[in-house]
């Protein structure tokens, strides 16, 4: 905690603060209040097995916080899919994966980078049993990510879905949650002539201290 206390100092107004993911969800609540759309929308990154970069935009269900046992700031960021998508593969495949949330109406943005593990638990069921049932059926209908022969053959297979699974129906296996445990988090902010204020936490592996450095524009 001495590493955030010394630069705390420069760390006033919209950067105040020793825990990142309070810092995070505190941007996030303030966007919610300006953004037009989808304050929650996330460019996620992952890689394949050749190395080749992946972006694609979901949606970030949630902020976790909690402390670890020396007291340090600790948490995650969740996110929900199907696991049998191209995102999930590349996700499981390494292990890792970075986000960028950007808000236009605040010119501000959060970088992640971190490790990944499922939420496959009561968490997810709750999560799922909270989305519309259309949205709910879809998970059920979709193969995310393989070929479709037509937007006919979708909807046939989500009413194949409505009567096979009624008005109830529970999470798919093969669909659930992933969390982030970052390992880098970045809070950046517009400045005049792009003199723009950025932060970077850090900490060599999840549980353990941050550090937070003042970065150049």
């Amino acid at each position: 905690m001495d590493k955030l206390r010394n630069g705390a100092a420069d760390r006033q107004g919209i950067f105040a603060g020793d825990d990142p993911f309070a810092l995070a969800q505190r941007w996030l609540d303030e966007a919610t209040a300006s953004e037009p759309n989808d304050p929650n929308a996330i460019a996620l990154a992952t890689v394949d097995a050749a190395g080749l970069p992946n972006v694609r935009m979901v949606l970030l269900k949630e902020i976790e916080v909690w402390g670890d046992a020396s007291g340090a700031p600790d948490g995650a960021f969740v996110f929900y899919t199907n696991y049998g998508s191209v995102k999930a593969a590349e996700i499981e495949g390494a292990g890792k994966a970075a986000f960028v949330l950007h808000w236009k109406s605040l010119r501000r943005q959060i970088r992640v980078r971190g490790l990944v593990s499922r939420e496959e638990g009561p968490q997810a069921d709750e999560y799922f049993a909270s989305r519309s049932l259309k949205s709910r059926l879809g998970a059920w209908a979709s193969r995310q990510s393989q070929p479709l022969a037509s937007r006919e053959s979708l909807m046939a297979e989500v009413a194949k879905m409505t009567l096979r699974h009624g008005t109830a129906p529970h999470r798919p296996p093969f669909w659930g949650g992933f969390r982030i445990r970052p390992l880098e988090i970045e809070f950046w902010a517009d400045g005049a002539f792009r003199l723009h204020d950025r932060f970077r936490w850090t900490r060599p592996s999840a549980g353990e201290s941050w550090s937070v450095a003042r970065l150049c524009p």
